[in-house]
């Protein structure tokens, strides 16, 4: 056997291993050679409905990165819709490449043609390196897509009620950690100012909190600053610095050893998906730290309810109402984690599964 060939083989193993690993349904790998187009589609669990997710944009170190991305994020999914109360399963899509040189509406056009062979069974919408024009190009080749302009019917940017939904879930977490969700005068380091993280430090800065930023992107820390009045912080000091709760908004796995190691927060909540680099360790490591963690796919869940509701007659009232949960249900994670000794994490994905579990005894 060739090398090359046995190697293929090893690597394809190796990929049905994660799946198997992480309870995955489907893997699509999409190549377009006239447009440049490297996808690939994660199908985690559609038990409750259709695997609708976000289809992310990142220039990856290499293939591996994206395929480990790819499987966690829709894994993710699946627990976000499961514990917003949604009948939805989890999905996700990557695809390779920088969203500033790469993106064309020809590449868009043909990814869109890989969702629209799945048949329905994954949705996208928007994510990382995503605008709702992108989603429009894909909806010309299929209608298995959300998060499209409204101009069009559809909801626009999912964003800002994301931003609503993780800023209830700070609130709810200082609530139970300090008896009071008033978060005026508050520390709060906001890693990540991307389009959820402007609007959260804009809901944050209204309330009176003292919000420090922290973005690769200079200018536009410069002009968040200047907007809302919040202090700029660079480097990886970010970590070492006196604050009462720090909100990754970014790329996951900041919430790691190092880090929990370092940090002086008492409460970790934050928009971005896998937080934590490994959700076991991490989770015990907070914990032992007395730092209170919420549940990224409980509380950064606006968005997908917001994508969730165009497909059932787009309301954006009704939209808000069921992001408005998040609250309450962070604080019935903390309560059932206290209770059961175990870690918000653990409770929050033991309440997922469970309602997945109940759905197939049906």
């Amino acid at each position: 056997m060739k090398t090359v060939k046995k190697t293929k083989i090893l690597n394809d193993l190796v990929v049905l291993n994660e799946m198997e690993l992480l309870g995955h349904e489907q893997i699509l790998f999409c190549q377009d050679k006239e447009t440049g187009l490297k996808a690939i589609i994660a199908i985690h669990d559609t038990t409750l409905g259709p695997a609708l997710g976000g289809t992310r944009m990142w220039n990856y170190d290499n293939e591996q990165d994206a395929i480990t991305d790819v499987l966690r994020l829709s894994r993710g999914m699946t627990f976000k819709a499961a514990i917003s109360g949604l009948s939805l399963g989890g999905g996700k899509a990557v695809i390779i490449g920088d969203s500033r040189k790469d993106k064309t509406q020809k590449l868009m056009r043909k990814f869109g043609q890989f969702v629209d062979s799945l048949g329905g069974k994954y949705i996208t919408a928007e994510d990382v390196g995503m605008t709702p024009k992108d989603m429009e190009y894909v909806r010309m080749e299929t209608n298995h897509v959300t998060g499209i302009p409204k101009s069009l019917g559809g909801s626009g940017d999912p964003s800002p009620v994301t931003a609503f939904g993780v800023y209830l879930g700070i609130k709810a977490s200082a609530k139970y950690k300090w008896g009071n969700d008033n978060l005026k005068d508050k520390i709060v380091l906001v890693q990540g100012i991307g389009h959820v993280g402007e609007t959260l430090v804009k809901y944050l800065s209204e309330e009176g909190a003292n919000v420090l930023i922290n973005d690769l992107d200079l200018n536009k820390l410069q002009n968040i600053s200047k907007k809302y009045n919040a202090k700029i912080v660079t480097g990886d000091c970010i970590y070492d610095l006196d604050m009462d709760i720090y909100a990754p908004c970014a790329l996951g796995g900041t919430v790691n050893p190092n880090t929990i190691e370092r940090l002086k927060c008492e409460i970790i909540a934050g928009a971005a998906n896998n937080q934590l680099a490994d959700e076991y360790r991490d989770s015990i490591l907070c914990l032992e730290k007395g730092i209170c963690y919420a549940p990224d796919f409980l509380i950064n869940a606006g968005g997908l309810i917001n994508v969730y509701s165009e497909l059932h007659n787009y309301d954006l009232n009704n939209a808000l109402n069921q992001t408005r949960k998040i609250y309450d249900t962070t604080l019935e994670i903390f309560r059932k984690a206290e209770i059961s000794n175990l870690t918000t994490n653990a409770a929050a994905l033991q309440l997922a599964k469970q309602i997945i579990r109940e759905k197939n005894l049906k």
